[in-house]
């Protein structure tokens, strides 16, 4: 029996390291994610940042004046 016990803890580290694979690799594509996520949110706010900077250069469209009534 004891030309077993090698093989039984090759078998377990094995095993070990499949179950340890699932858990791995959720916790690199959640962090994946996380960086995407960070990233596509510095985009979004630098778009904005540029787009309100447009805005404000554009001529704001002004209200007809009338004239005014003069009193005498």
């Amino acid at each position: 029996m004891t030309s077993l016990n090698p093989l039984v803890a090759v078998r377990s580290a094995v095993l070990g390291r499949v179950r340890a694979w699932s858990v791995e690799s959720q916790q690199g594509a959640r962090r994946n994610a996380m960086v995407a996520n960070t990233a596509m949110a510095a985009r979004r706010a630098e778009r904005q940042d540029v787009d309100a900077y447009f805005r404000a250069l554009r001529p704001q469209p002004q209200a007809p004046r009338l004239p005014t009534a003069v009193h005498r």
